[in-house]
């Protein structure tokens, strides 16, 4: 596949030409956005972290590392798989850009979730 066309954005960020397929990947829809003006293409949350790991990662976020290992253990369920599976395809046709609600920017799940995603596809190339 190479170079993955993915892009991450705040949910509250205003959309881009270049967005291409927009995809919450929250579990919970944020807040203070209609879904009629929300202009997302498509809502992952059997993709998103659990209830029990967000509420860990939101009291503990400097377990960074610790979220992410836990994370990535949950993307390996049946219903993550399917969703990622969903998400992966749509790369393969085109630009792809995860939404997320958290305000930082540099830790949050979709973060993590495009390093996951960029995991397999190093193991998919090899």
């Amino acid at each position: 596949m190479g170079a993955m066309p993915l892009r991450l954005k705040r949910v509250y960020e205003a959309p881009g030409a270049g967005d291409g397929t927009r995809i919450l990947v929250d579990r919970l829809w944020p807040r203070g956005i209609a879904r009629d003006n929300a202009r997302i293409d498509l809502w992952l949350k059997d993709i998103a972290p659990g209830d029990a790991l967000r509420r860990r990662f939101h009291g503990k976020p400097e377990d960074w590392d610790a979220f992410c290992a836990a994370y990535f253990a949950e993307l390996e369920g049946a219903s993550a798989q399917a969703a990622a599976k969903d998400l992966l395809d749509r790369l393969r046709k085109g630009a792809v850009t995860l939404l997320y609600a958290a305000r930082d920017e540099r830790r949050n799940n979709a973060v993590a979730l495009r390093a996951w995603l960029e995991r397999q596809n190093r193991r998919q190339a090899s």
